[in-house]
């Protein structure tokens, strides 16, 4: 019973995984101010959570920011494009809606299925450029890939993901949950799934060949 408190202890295994989550979820939600940063810091976010699924991770707020300096751009890029096409696709839905003719339901239907790909894209690209060096097309060509060819752990995260946007919206009481932790705890879930998956495209330790390469996905 005692080593279950003691200093190295599940307990303050426990308690000091939470602490970090916090301290991170607080530096996540602070550096989303500034709209234009939306992306690298959630780029930074799974840089630092996909760590701590490893247990690679000790210095939170240094990892943290070394992440959001190297991917300011391309993040910064991301997460323009993402919010832009994401105003256009609802945009477009909420129109639909209002439309009246024969058609309405195809175009809702496309709409929707297109929403659909962005948050699939959406769940993978930030890790991906947090994991991966490569060109902003292509780590857009990836996320989508990636998110198909897995697709049955891009579903879960999916709904995740969509769950948790639905509750930041429509349960007030929630708020100061998601401003403490929730941002990271969700990025950690989703990091243990993503972690499994970009193992895959990992070039092993010693080259053979039959090693995948990640920009051949």
């Amino acid at each position: 019973m005692g080593s279950i408190f003691s200093l190295d202890g599940k307990f303050f295994s426990f308690m000091s995984k939470v602490a970090d989550l916090i301290i991170l979820n607080i530096i996540y939600c602070f550096c989303c101010i500034p709209v234009i940063t939306i992306g690298p810091a959630t780029t930074a976010l799974y840089y630092v959570t996909l760590k701590m699924v490893k247990n690679e991770e000790s210095y939170i707020i240094k990892s943290f920011f070394k992440s959001f300096k190297l991917n300011f751009k391309q993040g910064a890029a991301i997460g323009i494009i993402l919010l832009a096409s994401a105003a256009i696709i609802i945009g477009d839905i909420y129109i639909m809606l209002s439309w009246e003719t024969k058609y309405k339901f195809i175009f809702i239907v496309i709409f929707i299925f297109l929403l659909v790909m962005w948050l699939f894209v959406s769940v993978y690209i930030f890790p991906l450029l947090a994991t991966f060096d490569n060109t902003l097309k292509q780590t857009f060509k990836n996320s989508l890939l990636m998110s198909i060819r897995h697709l049955p752990k891009t579903i879960v995260m999916f709904l995740l993901t969509v769950l948790s946007l639905l509750l930041i919206g429509f349960v007030v009481q929630l708020l100061p949950f998601w401003f403490l932790i929730g941002f990271a705890l969700l990025a950690y879930t989703n990091s243990i799934i993503l972690g499994k998956i970009f193992k895959l495209y990992m070039p092993p330790e010693e080259e053979d060949e039959e090693v995948r390469e990640y920009n051949n996905l």
